[in-house]
């Protein structure tokens, strides 16, 4: 019997609600898996070091492991009026971030990246200090005055002003304005030396359990509560409909033109290493 895949996912509602079937166990014939949750910037550097068979990864991680891994077409995080926002106290002072102490929850994430690209525009002179905190440390930072400004992912959208937080820019809106483009946000990767049977077995896997999600939500509730960090339930179900969309059952040549134009837009200012041509040929086969 083979050995079981190790995957990891963030403990976010939208992965534990895609993931549940399969990881739990509810798909016959499916790959057998074991499941570590963790937060992104743990599974991007998993991914670096080539750990595990399947993770959750930021798109802005890709250029550094695609020697090793393969883009799945499904599975991760992409859509529209779904991005980072930067948010400060003072709805006075939205616009002054030149130099500005700013927390961000990865310097290797995809947040990170929409936000550089638009900093670069719009702030002249650029930011100050980048912190990078727990992305559930970085609203109070703000709110009490240990950072001027904070970039923030997930659920934060729908929670900031519980914390007397303004938003000073929407990553997404900007993006969006900029390209007409999805925002990518989080990518599905596998193990390259898996075989290319495996990599499409794997991913039919995963739109299997999103189907099975999607067919009886119920299902999976107690499982996305259990692991939603501090969400109340109408914030869990805002966040799954939000995050889970088309581009999550498949990328679609707009989703692979959107990640494209991030990698390739990112590599231009410098923050990213200039992706090979083909490097994402092998998404179209699965």
């Amino acid at each position: 019997m083979p050995a079981p895949l190790s995957l990891a996912h963030s403990p976010c509602p939208n992965d534990t609600f895609v993931f549940h079937a399969w990881t739990e166990g509810l798909l016959p014939d499916a790959p057998d898996v074991r499941l570590t949750l963790a937060d992104i910037d743990i599974t991007n550097g998993q991914a670096q070091r080539g750990e595990l068979d399947v993770l959750k990864v930021s798109y802005g991680v890709l250029p550094h492991i695609l020697d090793d891994y393969a883009l799945l077409p499904c599975g991760g995080a992409l859509g529209h009026g779904c991005g980072p926002l930067v948010l400060v106290a003072d709805p006075t002072e939205p616009a002054r971030l030149a130099g500005a102490r700013v927390a961000v929850p990865s310097t290797t994430s995809t947040a990170y990246l929409l936000f550089r690209l638009w900093a670069a525009d719009a702030v002249p002179g650029g930011v100050g200090e980048i912190v990078v905190l727990p992305f559930h440390e970085i609203m109070p930072a703000v709110r009490d005055g240990v950072v001027d400004a904070g970039l923030v992912i997930h659920e934060a959208r729908f929670t900031y002003g519980r914390y007397g937080l303004h938003c000073a820019a929407d990553m997404g809106e900007e993006w969006e304005k900029r390209t007409g483009l999805p925002i990518p946000l989080g990518a599905i990767v596998a193990r390259r030396s898996l075989g290319e049977p495996a990599l499409r077995t794997i991913a039919d896997t995963v739109r299997a359990s999103l189907r099975a999600a999607r067919q009886d939500p119920g299902a999976s509730r107690a499982h996305v509560l259990r692991h939603a960090q501090e969400m109340e339930p109408d914030v869990v179900d805002q966040h799954i409909d939000l995050y889970v969309n088309e581009f999550t059952a498949d990328l679609g040549e707009n989703g692979l033109h959107a990640v494209r134009t991030l990698l390739d837009r990112s590599a231009g200012l410098g923050l990213l290493l200039r992706l090979p041509d083909g490097a994402l040929d092998t998404t179209r086969a699965l």
